[in-house]
């Protein structure tokens, strides 16, 4: 295969925005209180299934089991609705991520769903975290980081 180039290395400034951002979204995952960690490391890792990024999973797996989450549950993820695993809140965070990384658009019942179970702030952030792991995703399967190299 051939050797691709540092991604980061070739445009620092703007990956320092993307783990801005990245700082900017753990921090309010903990603060929000619809949303929390696990909620963004489930929509990261099922968002990175759906995208099929190899280094993303490898990546927020290993990060989800530090944090706590389960085997269990992260084998389940890809068949989230039939599994009694996830709470109410993790399943519609789930769906949101699913109808927005298949580029469905939210007709006003279910945004306003939505912002019945997030809030203003939450479901803003969980949106901006779909949009920033796919984002990753996508550079990613560009410039093939080597899995298991994010440490």
């Amino acid at each position: 295969m051939l050797k691709r180039i540092n991604y980061y290395a070739a445009a620092p400034q703007a990956f320092e925005l993307l783990l801005k951002q990245e700082e900017i979204l753990g921090k309010q995952f903990t603060e929000i209180p619809s949303l929390g960690k696990t909620i963004l490391e489930l929509v990261k890792l099922r968002v990175s299934q759906i995208n099929q990024c190899a280094f993303c999973l490898d990546m927020h797996s290993t990060q989800a089991l530090e944090m706590g989450e389960t085997y269990e549950r992260m084998i389940a993820l890809s068949a989230w609705q039939d599994s009694p695993l996830f709470s109410d809140q993790e399943r519609q965070a789930l769906a949101w991520a699913e109808h927005l990384v298949a580029g469905h658009s939210v007709d006003d019942a279910h945004y306003e769903e939505m912002l019945a179970n997030f809030g203003e702030s939450g479901l803003t952030y969980l949106t901006i975290a779909i949009n920033a792991i796919s984002s990753w995703n996508r550079i990613v399967k560009v410039f093939k980081p080597e899995v298991g190299s994010f440490r």
